[in-house]
């Protein structure tokens, strides 16, 4: 079993970017793609604080139901934010990767080379955009 989880979209360049960044570091990782299984409450809960971001800082606006769900509105809960999480997966930013090293939302994708084992593997990266990333998590 590997080591490494990826909390995956596939439809997502990030979630690509990052997978591939993985696997260019020669690790095989779990994949699993939250939308068709999503973590459920217990795991989103440990997932969130083992990034150390809040709860809000984990929700994904963009092509979600956030907005017309109002939850901007500073009246919500984190408890509550995260049952809107529950309800609606896509309300998860992606992608979270968990490795030995720690657990980030690798936004932007080079993030993962801050928790990637073998990161040094990875040498210089070019994204599906053409963007080239190096270890140091700077452009190139």
């Amino acid at each position: 079993m590997s080591t490494i989880t990826i909390y995956h979209n596939p439809k997502c360049g990030t979630s690509r970017n990052t997978l591939a960044m993985i696997r260019a570091s020669g690790e095989e990782p779990e994949v699993i793609e939250y939308l068709k299984s999503p973590p459920g409450r217990a795991k989103l809960v440990e997932l969130i604080a083992a990034t150390g971001l809040s709860v809000r800082e984990v929700l994904r606006k963009k092509g979600t139901p956030y907005e017309e769900l109002g939850l901007d509105d500073p009246k919500w809960t984190d408890d509550e934010l995260i049952d809107f999480m529950v309800e609606h997966p896509i309300l998860m930013n992606r992608p979270i990767v968990v490795t030995p090293l720690g657990t980030v939302l690798s936004r932007p994708s080079e993030k993962v080379l801050d928790v990637l084992p073998n990161a040094d593997k990875v040498g210089t990266f070019t994204k599906e955009d053409g963007e080239v990333v190096g270890k140091s998590g700077q452009s190139a």
